[in-house]
């Protein structure tokens, strides 16, 4: 299970300084009573940074590991909540998903670099339209992209200033914003993850 760790060290600062060392639990979230065997267990490492390391405890009884993400990197997905935001918007920006695809992915033939698109926009997108219902009082009148959160967040960058804003729901909210399990194997898989074959619909007029 992910938890948030709340700091505004950048990636590169959080491997510089090895701020997993500092990283703690002070009682176990499934038996904050005690009573539980919960200790520390060790760490494991991420991509990219190279060097990242994620703290990580352990709950015998409940069979259950946690871990400690800090704010900065997106969750259940390599890199950065930044690096995420910039394809994002660099697709609501773009005169297509080709064309912004063109642009982020050279390494790769275009069909693969719309996956890869796609999948970030699917993510992020579904996070905001549930946080448009779990939180009417910022959001009931934004349009769920980044465009339309900036705003009523009056930030430039959406994403870092949801973990705060919406710490509440992070457990509810799916990745790579949020923290919420994947669904069971066996399971109907989450309708927003989901990916389509053929053409993109047409951009959005808002």
């Amino acid at each position: 299970m992910q938890l948030r760790y709340r700091t505004s060290l950048t990636s590169t600062e959080y491997v510089s300084q090895q701020a997993w060392q500092y990283a703690s639990l002070v009682c176990c979230p499934l038996h904050p009573g005690g009573g539980c065997s919960f200790a520390r267990h060790g760490t494991y490492e991420r991509v990219e940074p190279a060097g990242t390391q994620i703290a990580r405890w352990y709950c015998r009884e409940g069979h259950c590991t946690f871990s400690l993400l800090p704010d900065c990197f997106a969750a259940r997905l390599s890199g950065t909540l930044i690096e995420l935001e910039a394809v994002v918007a660099a697709a609501e920006q773009a005169a297509s998903r080709e064309a912004a695809a063109d642009g982020l992915r050279l390494d790769i033939e275009l069909p693969g670099a719309l996956r890869w698109i796609r999948r970030r926009l699917q993510a992020v997108y579904a996070a905001l339209h549930l946080l448009k219902g779990l939180m009417p009082e910022h959001f009931a009148s934004a349009w769920p992209t980044l465009k339309g959160f900036r705003p009523c967040l009056g930030v430039d960058v959406v994403l870092l200033a949801l973990r705060e804003v919406a710490a509440a729901h992070l457990p509810n909210l799916p990745p790579p914003l949020g923290f919420r399990p994947p669904p069971s194997r066996g399971g109907e898989p989450h309708e927003p993850f989901q990916h389509r074959v053929g053409p993109d619909p047409p951009p959005s007029s808002q």
